[in-house]
């Protein structure tokens, strides 16, 4: 958990695009994974936050995050899968 914290705080001093692509592949999620809607349920959602290790995260860095993984869904035109 520490580790977590500690990388969350790295990513907030130095964020740019590739630090948001490296916390999504840390947290384990690709936004091919789901279809633009799904995302925006599981960030709109406490239950979901909280399911994804979300809730621990600012606010700020969650919309971004949010934003990274809605650009690339499953519904995108530039979908990530893992393993691609």
């Amino acid at each position: 958990m520490k580790f977590f914290l500690i990388v969350i705080f790295y990513l907030l001093t130095t964020l740019d695009a590739n630090d948001i692509e490296d916390l999504a592949k840390e947290l384990n999620l690709y936004g091919g994974a789901k279809a633009t809607i799904q995302w925006k349920r599981v960030f709109s959602s406490q239950r979901h936050l909280k399911r994804y290790n979300l809730d621990k995260i600012p606010k700020e860095l969650r919309k971004k995050l949010e934003r990274y993984l809605i650009e690339h869904s499953a519904d995108s035109d530039k979908p990530i899968v893992p393993g691609l």
